[in-house]
């Protein structure tokens, strides 16, 4: 079970809930590398990306993921099967169109359950994801998301936070004020979903929505991401991965 130990008055004991793991896009930027192989199965550090993030969320307690897959999604199940560093492993596939980021989580609604954690399947986050849970909990909020104070050094900024409550957030047009970014993991009620229409298939969108309403929780990371969305970051993690395996040998 994760667990969450807190000190003083405030001790308690939590499951981590369910992990939704966002990886059905084409990863265009990757060029060729993706024309046969999904971008989750990449080979870095000597083995498939998924299975160093799959890793990383059993040692923080995870016990059970939704992978959202679409493209090449069957060798993706092929590769990973229904159970995985001890962790139990569910598919969510895309129609063939490919669903969107919230299209894919409203697919897989029936596997996540009332309250579940969200993160993209090209991302390695090294965050405590049970503090996650935990704070995200206590604001009695639909909605978390984490934020690195980036200052435009990783990638464009694009949230405003301020003391646990993203007050604005924009992806696709931030603005100049916005000095810290998504980190990559958040966090959704099944409620949440009805800040935006139906047909909303953009995850960003309802995030930007819930932030105008004072219903986005926010949770301060302190390490950097790491990604394999573009070659740059593929190259860079591919590094990070093979230095955190030498230094824990």
């Amino acid at each position: 079970m994760g667990q969450l130990k807190v000190t003083g008055d405030d001790r308690t004991t939590e499951e981590l809930p369910p992990l939704c793991i966002l990886a059905g896009g084409l990863g265009t930027r990757l060029g060729s590398r993706v024309r046969e192989t999904p971008k989750p199965l990449l080979d870095v550090a000597g083995e498939p990306f998924l299975v160093h993030q799959l890793r990383l969320l059993a040692a923080h307690g995870a016990h059970e993921v939704v992978l959202c897959v679409g493209y090449l999604g069957e060798q993706i199940a092929s590769r990973i099967g229904d159970e995985h560093c001890g962790i139990h492993v569910q598919y969510s596939f895309d129609t063939p169109e490919l669903d969107g980021t919230l299209g894919a989580i409203r697919r897989a609604l029936d596997l996540l359950g009332e309250r579940f954690l969200v993160l993209y399947g090209d991302t390695y986050l090294q965050i405590d994801y049970a503090e996650v849970a935990h704070v995200w909990r206590k604001s009695d909020l639909p909605a978390v998301m984490s934020v690195l104070h980036n200052k435009g050094r990783w990638d464009t900024s694009n949230v405003r936070y301020q003391e646990g409550l993203v007050l604005a957030y924009d992806k696709h047009t931030p603005t100049p004020d916005m000095q810290w970014i998504d980190y990559g993991l958040g966090g959704l009620t099944v409620d949440a979903l009805s800040a935006v229409d139906d047909d909303e298939n953009d995850l960003a969108h309802l995030y930007q929505r819930l932030a105008s309403l004072d219903r986005l929780c926010g949770y301060e990371a302190t390490e950097r991401f790491y990604e394999i969305g573009t070659p740059s970051g593929l190259t860079e993690t591919d590094m990070f991965l093979r230095q955190l395996r030498d230094a824990s040998r």
